[in-house]
Order: structure tokens, then sequence, then C-alpha cells
């Protein structure tokens, strides 16, 4: 073939390279329960492009071939350290693109998806180009559809991160040269399609478009080798990313691990019976310490969320701080009923959340935030309504002791370790960490010391002896069964 053959059609010649966005959109990444603070690429070779009209096989042994509707820029003038103010004028063209890939070969890739996405026909381009010029790049409409049904519509008002920055970021690391080709991330609704399947996609650009983009999925009938190299491999969790969600991939979902029932008699124990209850099974560093409800009688269960702070260190700092940082993306990604639990290695100097963050978790339904370090505008925080135990206030912001560094990882709060989905609850008397396997024997063996705790307290208060009743002897204890079974 040349380089004037079919594949290169709508871009008139082979481009040099293919630059690919991982995650771009927001709404693919609230889909994916991730927001990152920076872009971040893959190479696809130009021997993966195909035009309109084109199939794309599916390999034998293979079942997650996923389609990504984009809108692709292709260069102009070539683009070295350039700017976001001047990124556009790099760009000559935009077109309809479609960046398949194969999740059954993701996992082998670890993100460069080399193989997941670099196969013949697997970036789908066309069928014309919409000249750059005079088109505002935050005003494009993406759509797909499949078999004619429309499973994506969004425009570039949604990018987490605008085009031109995307230019102008690659830009710092090498030249953009004329008609290389920037594929600029997928919305939410990508899923997987099967043999027979038919996929467009289309930009528009006021009243400009590209025409579909029509690409139909064939069955292959070649399988991968493999003594040569890795084989195929899927499990649920590349299911569930590749049709989108559990339920598009027919999943069963996991039981959750904080059912209503557990969740109401967790409300029902206080903190310091779970605490005795756990001692008793070995577990003595299951509480996080020093931390205080900023509001006298705050209660909570949830599951753990966790965001982690490291040491202040200027460079730092500028590189993680600003921008969509680790802390912003873990309060705007906190679920309802979560607890969000925070690391800041018990450093009391200066906050780590105040009100605006404290009214975003409460918005999403979270049911309380846990800081072993400070909280900058403590009243206005306390008056949001969401239950905060912190280690006290502090005028000072974030950037003073802290930079915010990761989010979803097990973490080191009030002297104890907190993993993502542990059971975490709260009381005048402080915060526990219940293991999930442990919850519901812990908890019922709780409710009934409760019961019993409750009648020692009538007999005392009735005038008995402590002597033999607390701990109850023999005597007591029979009394205590009897009228239980009365």
């Amino acid at each position: 073939m040349t380089d004037t053959d079919s594949r290169f059609a709508a871009l008139g010649a082979r481009p040099g390279k293919i630059v690919a966005v991982h995650l771009a959109y927001a709404s693919r990444a609230d889909q994916r329960g991730r927001r990152p603070a920076s872009p971040s690429y893959f190479f696809k070779p130009s021997s993966s492009l195909a035009a309109s009209g084109a199939h794309i096989e599916r390999p034998a042994g293979t079942e997650l071939l996923a389609f990504e509707g984009e809108i692709a820029l292709v260069i102009g003038a070539p683009a070295r350290w350039t700017t976001p103010e001047n990124a556009w004028s790099h760009v000559a063209a935009i077109t309809a693109a479609n960046d398949f890939g194969l999740y059954d070969l993701r996992a082998n890739d670890k993100g460069s998806n080399v193989r997941s996405k670099g196969g013949d026909g697997y970036t789908p381009i066309g069928p014309t180009l919409i000249d750059a010029a005079g088109v505002d790049p935050a005003s494009l409409r993406l759509r797909t559809w499949v078999n004619g049904e429309l499973v994506q519509d969004d425009t570039t008002a949604g990018l987490i991160f605008p085009l031109a920055r995307i230019v102008a970021d690659l830009s710092q690391h090498f030249t953009l040269e004329t008609g290389d080709v920037i594929l600029t991330g997928t919305p939410a609704g990508s899923s997987v399609v099967v043999p027979g399947d038919v996929v467009e996609v289309q930009v528009d650009a006021g009243p400009l478009s590209t025409g579909r983009l029509r690409t139909t999925v064939v069955q292959g009938a070649r399988a991968f080798d493999g003594a040569i190299g890795s084989l195929p491999a899927v499990d649920d969790h590349q299911r569930a990313e590749a049709w989108g969600s559990s339920d598009a991939a027919g999943l069963i979902a996991p039981a959750p691990v904080l059912t209503a029932a557990l969740r109401e008699k967790l409300s029902r124990v206080p903190v310091a019976a779970l605490s005795g209850q756990l001692r008793k099974r070995g577990l003595n560093d299951v509480t996080i310490d020093g931390v205080r409800p900023l509001t006298a009688g705050s209660r909570f269960v949830g599951t753990a969320r966790t965001l982690r702070f490291l040491p202040h260190r200027e460079d730092l700092f500028a590189a993680r701080g600003a921008g969509y940082n680790a802390q912003k993306r873990a309060f705007d990604a906190v679920e309802e009923g979560e607890v969000l639990v925070i690391e800041a290695r018990g450093e009391t100097g200066s906050g780590t959340l105040g009100d605006i963050l404290a009214i975003r978790a409460h918005a999403r339904g979270a049911a309380a935030i846990v800081t072993d370090g400070g909280v900058r505008d403590a009243e206005a925080v306390a008056a949001v309504g969401i239950p905060v135990f912190s280690a006290g206030p502090h005028p000072a912001v974030l950037g003073r002791r802290h930079i915010p560094w990761e989010t979803d990882v097990a973490i080191g709060c009030g002297g104890t370790t907190v993993e993502p989905g542990d059971i975490v609850v709260g009381d005048g008397d402080g915060v526990i960490v219940l293991p999930p396997a442990l919850a519901e024997e812990v908890v019922d063996a709780a409710l009934a010391q409760e019961e019993e705790d409750a009648w020692i307290a009538r007999q005392v208060a009735s005038g008995h002896r402590v002597d033999g009743l607390f701990p109850m002897n023999a005597e007591w204890r029979a009394r205590y069964e009897s009228e239980r079974s009365s």
C-alpha cells in the first residue's frame, strides 16, 4: 500500500504520529470515578488508521472490543513550546475518529495501549475535514451511533482539558508536525460492540459537519498465539469498564458491605461498645485518635473514602497543589453514605478543609468527614450540618503544611490504618474503624452487651452493690437470663 491509499484518504497523507488522550471529558471521568489533574497520553501507529466504510475485525478468542467516538485534530503549522492562547492557530482541521480498543489486551499494556488500541483498523478517521480556522473549539459537538441508536452526545464544553491546552501541553514535550493527528478523548457512552454492529461518529461545528464516519464490526478468524506473546484475558473489572458499567455488562453487583440493616444496627451502638468487642477479638489499634467533633452530639456511620496529604514542599506543591488537585477530586467523588477520611499526619498547623468543601461533601450525601489535621472556617464548617471530626480549628490554608497527594488508597489517620471500604463509626467518644468482615459479628455482640449493661445499670440504680454484679457472677447471670426469657 502507498501513503495515498484509502486508509489516509481523509487526511491526504500518512501522519507522522497519532497521539491520543487517555481521559478528557468530565462525563467519562465521572463514569470512571476519577478525574485526572492533568492530561495523559498514548501513541497509536499510523497503520491503525482506516477510512469511513471500512471493517474492523474482532480477533478470534476475544470479547471486549469497544468503540470511542472522538474529535481528531489535524496539525497544520508545526508547534513547539506554543501557549494555550496560540495553540489553536497550529490546528489545520478537525474531523471525526473512532478510537477502538480491545479490553482483552488492556491489562497487559499498562496504559501504553500498544496492543489493545494499536491494531490494524482500530483508528477510523474522516470522512471529511472541517477547516479549524474560525471554528470555536469550545463548542464542537460529538455524536456516536451504534446500529442507528444515538449512544454518545457531548460537546467540547464538557472537556476537563480544553483542546488548545492539549495542543500546548504536547508541544512542551515534542514537536507537533504538519499532518500529525491528536485524538482528544471520548465522552461517556463508550461501550462494547460485536460482529455485525455498525458504529458511526460525527463531529459538528455549527452548520459544518464531518459527515458520519462508518465502521462495521466483523469476526476475525485468527487468534493470538500465546507462545509468542501474552494472550487475551478478561475479568469483571475489565468487562465493567469496557461496557461502561457493571449493569451494562450484565454483572451481578457485589452485595454492599454496609447494608441498610447493618447501618441501622451500628447507629444504635456506641463507639465504646464497638471498641470493647474489637478488643476481645484482638484488635486494639482501630481508633482514630486525637479527633473530636466540631459539633457536640455528632454521630455517623459510613464506609471510608480516603484522601492522603504529604508534608509540604514548595516544588511539589506547585506541581500537585494547584488546579484540580487530589483534595478537590476527593470531595467531588465522595458518594452518599461514605465517610471522607483524611490523612494529615496529625499536623494541626493548617486547615485540611474549609466550608466550601464541607458544603460539597454534604451536597454529595457524605456521612461525615474525619481528618487528623485542622479545619479552617471551623464555625462555618460546623454550620453546614455534616458531622466533621478533626484535631481542631486552624486559620491557615492547606499549603502551609500539606500537599494534596492521592485518593482512594490505604492511609494512616490518627494512628490507625484506614482502607477504602472500611466501616467507620463516630460519636462523642471518638472514631473507630471496623473491618467489614467482622462488622456483623461485632455489632451483634455489642448490641447484646449493651442490653446486658443496661440491665446491670438498672440494678445498680435500685441500690445493689457493684461487686458480683459488674461483671456478673453466676447468681446474677442466672437471674439476668431468667428475666430475659420471661
